[in-house]
């Protein structure tokens, strides 16, 4: 398996068999990101109305694409080209600093034997069933970016009750992100042993079971675009 990170919440994962999956792609006018150029088999998206998350009609070439609050809201389940997705409804921020908070989708995924969890836009600290959905996950995509998604402290609690193998941090300030309304990934990283980060000078990382390791690390990417 590869994952690439574009930027935000946007990443590229392509499973052993060459199936790729694209998730929450943003608008580059308004994130600062460049347009994602690769044309995968599914997009996903966590929002029906957020412009940092939910643009898969900007995504080219003829690929499945799928609102997973949608999913979350029926049945919470759905296969597609051979991968499952599983969803549950969320929501941004209750008290949002910038408008009244949207619901959102949190999903999951399992390509080469490995479970992938994203967080799409949360912005509260996990309920028991959220924490529950998440069980047994090997790879973590977490809001890094403090305000106005979930409070870093709060995130730090669920990756500790939730135990990823692998946390791979996004949706955190960087030189390219327009808004400046986050956290750079500092912030995020202060919570953790030098010990327990690992550095990427890439923006995608090839994973195996095998190369997973046994406790919680975290691997920051570069981001592509």
């Amino acid at each position: 398996m590869k994952i690439k990170w574009y930027g935000h919440a946007a990443f590229l994962v392509t499973g052993g068999d060459g199936t790729t999956v694209i998730t929450d792609p943003y608008t580059p006018e308004t994130s600062g990101y460049q347009p994602i150029p690769d044309h995968p088999d599914i997009v996903v998206t966590s929002s029906l109305n957020d412009s940092f998350h939910d643009r898969s009609d900007l995504i080219g070439g003829d690929p499945v694409r799928l609102n997973l609050l949608d999913v979350a809201r029926d049945g919470g389940e759905l296969t597609c080209k051979g991968v499952t997705f599983k969803a549950i409804e969320s929501s941004e921020m209750y008290a949002h600093p910038e408008h009244e908070p949207d619901k959102c989708a949190m999903y999951r995924w399992e390509m080469d034997g490995i479970s992938i969890g994203h967080m799409g836009d949360v912005g509260n600290p996990f309920t028991p069933e959220e924490y529950e959905f998440f069980r047994d996950l090997d790879v973590f995509l977490v809001l890094a970016g403090d305000v106005p998604t979930i409070d870093l402290d709060d995130l730090k609690q669920v990756i500790d009750r939730v135990k990823p193998k692998l946390v791979i941090p996004m949706h955190f300030r960087t030189l390219r992100y327009k808004p400046r309304n986050m956290q750079w990934i500092t912030a995020f990283l202060s919570r953790f042993d030098d010990a327990e980060v690992d550095f990427q000078s890439d923006w995608e990382v090839e994973l195996s079971r095998e190369d997973l390791p046994e406790e919680t690390r975290v691997l920051v990417l570069t981001h592509a675009l």
